[in-house]
């Protein structure tokens, strides 16, 4: 028996109630392998945990929260503490999903010992099960020490955000015959390392092909193939929240228009004094 946070329907607002631990593991998520794709979307809040959560193998604390809530203009200037508040909230929305947290850049690349302090340290500030982290064969020593020492990683290659200033922008990655070898070779290395999953981002769709073919752990796309073990995608970017998205993004809702939409109407029924009406508001006691 465990504890988890569900919405009190009451009152709207997020309430301990007990629940059994249905949660899936690391090990069930490996064993998907070549099975039922695996399902992956970001969430940083609560509420936003806890509709994801029943449909949802894995929720991502993705640091790229930095620009979808703080409008940030790249992941590099998102801190440990930020998603550790985050990874907190998705953490205690949610009882189904194996939830990973971000380790944002410059918590882990410089030694494995500073990777491991930093994920020690979100691991108990949230409750997430796994860290993700960026990077090919330089953070393979990395995936290894930390997995050696009971912190499951998963990993990321081909377009890696934190790298934006290197890689000069979001564009996909693997066009050519050397670079593409390259992101391979980094996959490689780093499910070898022990990484329990792998995310491949913006590449051409033979490499995730490959990839996926080549190693042991499932691999995640997000810009790369079917072929995936698994998907993800940032949650306002799959339910519409913004104008412009990547290539490789599908919108299955239009949700900014509908918050739009209800907005507007709020504001008129406010202007023309049709809100509060008669049932929003307290009449006095006989």
């Amino acid at each position: 028996m465990s504890t988890t946070y569900t919405l009190d329907t009451a009152t709207s607002r997020a309430n301990p109630t007990p629940a059994p631990l249905k949660r899936l593991t690391i090990p069930a998520i490996r064993r998907q392998k070549g099975k039922t794709p695996l399902v992956m979307l970001t969430a940083y809040t609560v509420r936003t945990a806890q509709l994801l959560d029943p449909h949802c193998d894995m929720l991502l604390v993705g640091d790229s929260l930095g620009q979808v809530i703080y409008g940030l203009p790249s992941t590099v200037p998102v801190t440990l503490e930020m998603m550790a508040a985050h990874g907190a909230a998705v953490v205690r929305g949610s009882y189904h999903a194996v939830v990973v947290i971000d380790m944002p850049f410059g918590s882990y690349e410089a030694s494995p010992e500073k990777a491991f302090e930093s994920a020690a340290f979100l691991l108990k500030q949230t409750g997430a099960a796994a860290v993700k982290l960026e990077g090919g064969t330089a953070m393979a020593p990395t995936v290894k020490f930390l997995t050696e020492r009971g912190i499951p990683v998963m990993g990321h290659v081909g377009l890696t955000p934190q790298a934006v200033n290197v890689l000069g922008g979001y564009g996909a990655r693997g066009r050519t015959p050397e670079e593409a070898a390259k992101i391979v070779a980094d996959a490689q290395s780093i499910a070898e390392a022990g990484a329990f999953s792998l995310v491949i981002e913006g590449v051409v769709e033979p490499i995730a092909i490959e990839i996926t073919n080549s190693i042991a752990c499932p691999t995640i796309g997000i810009g790369a193939s079917a072929q995936c073990d698994g998907q993800v995608l940032v949650t306002e970017d799959m339910l519409g929240m913004f104008e412009r998205t990547a290539k490789f993004v599908k919108r299955f809702a239009d949700i900014a228009e509908t918050i739009s939409s209800a907005t507007q109407t709020y504001a008129d029924d406010v202007r023309s004094r049709a809100f509060p009406g008669a049932e929003q508001v307290y009449a006095p006691k006989d």
